[in-house]
């Protein structure tokens, strides 16, 4: 293909004896100094681009259309009458398999599996194909054993030695633990690294999900960590474990020699959801949830809640209904009640709601009562675990303050009412059961020393104060330090 030339040359058409449609949006060149056309270029009439034309083949000039001028291409241009030039053409408009780029968008696709987590079937899903074939025609999509067994592998092990790259130059790396059952019931063990880059930058990396056919004991979750650690290249890294508060985790950190934090916001959710066990909340959740249940089962009571929130100037809030896993689902509902007790009231009186409902249930001025009482107890825990489900930076240093905090919040007062009373009880009682060990405080004190909000560590007494602060000063004395003059 060579440039165009200047628009001012006249581009004649081709002989009558040229009958390929592609010849519609070709001509020639006249030979300069003579009454005859130039036959070893065609010219696009679109964009004057001289083409060179080996005679009766118009691989390169179909393929110039297609390329800068699709829009031209009818179903007629790019038919060929002669099956084996249609073959070539098509081989010809494919980009060979190692071109650059397919191989790109090979790499694009693989990428969308992986971080959409796409099931490999996709590949053959017959929209999925026609996206493709639309945005790159000349792109021959892989098959789906490709990807299992090339692509896919290749993209995890070239991931996998960034990552140890990035985790190599960090001084210390924590990894947490998790133990969770898929919808199919089979149990997984998630274990992912969290570190400071050279940057300065807070990272998590996913280091391994494996199937746990095995008997989740805290020796066989040790030495699943241990080949973790081993295979990551983390032994010289100071590793904290972080779980949750089951035994067989504890048992795990021990038996690997791990320092040991528990999760926070799972210690909030065990304390709370004992606070849920206490009768009288238990029994007031469970006419909630049928309340909130019926509506959201019953389109005529949501069609006259909708109008009577309007009718009173109430938000057009949904009910909630809790999910036991989650126990701040069960705060909001009940504060979702009280905020539309109004309109709940006047719906379920309203006779075309209650015609064929029997058993609707209805709470009472004591329920009411109650219901209020258990969202005031509670609200200390739900701001706590609303502050660290959504903090994106390390929150060890938070777990000591806040856990005081929640200490004094849970403590009973004179005015309290036995609702009250009774939750907070059952909160307090169970939070005093947590972050007791010696190694525990001793972390979580000190990384609050370090922390600017709380290096004041007004919860504690003096006494314990100046023993955070001497463990510093030495850990702090015991640093290498490098002058900047042998850098």
């Amino acid at each position: 293909m060579e440039g165009g030339e200047s628009s001012a040359q006249i581009i004649k058409n081709v002989p009558s004896v040229l009958k390929a449609d592609i010849w519609t949006h070709y001509g020639f060149y006249e030979l300069k100094g003579k009454n005859e056309l130039d036959k070893s270029h065609a010219v696009c009439k679109v964009c004057h681009t001289k083409i060179k034309y080996l005679g009766g083949n118009t691989t390169n000039l179909r393929n110039h259309l297609g390329r800068f001028h699709c829009e031209k291409l009818t179903p007629a241009t790019k038919k060929t009458a002669d099956p084996a030039q249609r073959r070539i053409d098509e081989t010809l408009s494919t980009f060979p398999p190692n071109s650059e780029k397919a191989k790109k968008i090979t790499q694009s696709v693989a990428a969308f599996i992986a971080k959409d987590l796409r099931p490999y079937s996709v590949v053959e899903n017959a929209g999925f194909r026609h996206l493709l074939k639309t945005l790159e025609p000349r792109y021959k999509l892989p098959s789906r054993s490709h990807f299992t067994e090339n692509v896919i592998p290749a993209l995890y092990n070239g991931t996998k030695a960034q990552v140890m790259a990035s985790m190599i130059q960090a001084k210390r790396v924590a990894i947490t633990c998790d133990a969770w059952t898929s919808v199919a019931t089979e149990s997984y063990l998630t274990v992912t690294a969290h570190y400071i880059s050279e940057d300065w930058q807070f990272l998590s990396h996913v280091l391994q999900t494996r199937a746990v056919y095995e008997s989740h004991t805290g020796a066989h979750v040790a030495e699943l960590l241990s080949r973790v650690v081993e295979e990551w290249q983390l032994s010289d890294k100071d590793v904290v474990l972080v779980t949750d508060n089951a035994s067989n985790m504890i048992a795990a950190a021990e038996f690997g020699k791990f320092p040991h934090v528990k999760c926070f916001a799972h210690t909030l959710n065990l304390a709370s959801q004992r606070a849920l066990k206490v009768a009288t909340l238990s029994r007031l959740l469970g006419r909630v949830r049928r309340i909130s249940t019926f509506f959201h089962r019953s389109t005529t009571a949501n069609h006259y809640l909708k109008e009577k929130q309007k009718c009173l100037g109430l938000k057009n809030h949904k009910l909630i209904t809790d999910v036991a896993t989650r126990w701040n689902s069960a705060y909001d509902m009940v504060e979702r009640f009280l905020e539309q007790q109004p309109a709940i009231c006047a719906t379920l009186l309203s006779p075309e709601v209650r015609k064929g409902q029997s058993d609707l249930c209805t709470l009472n001025e004591t329920d009411v009562s109650n219901a209020e009482d258990a969202v005031s107890a509670l609200k200390p825990m739900k701001d706590a675990t609303t502050l660290m489900s959504e903090e994106s930076n390390p929150t060890v240093s938070l777990i000591a303050p806040i856990n005081a905090q929640l200490f004094q919040d849970m403590t009973g007062t004179i005015g309290d009412s036995p609702m009250i009373h009774a939750i907070k009880n059952a909160i307090k009682t169970d939070l005093l059961k947590r972050y007791n060990s010696e190694a525990e405080k001793k972390i979580l004190h000190t990384a609050s020393a370090l922390d600017p909000r709380f290096k004041g560590l007004p919860f504690l007494t003096v006494e314990e104060r100046l023993e955070v602060y001497r463990g510093v000063t030495e850990e702090a004395a015991s640093l290498e330090v490098i002058s900047p003059c042998f850098m």
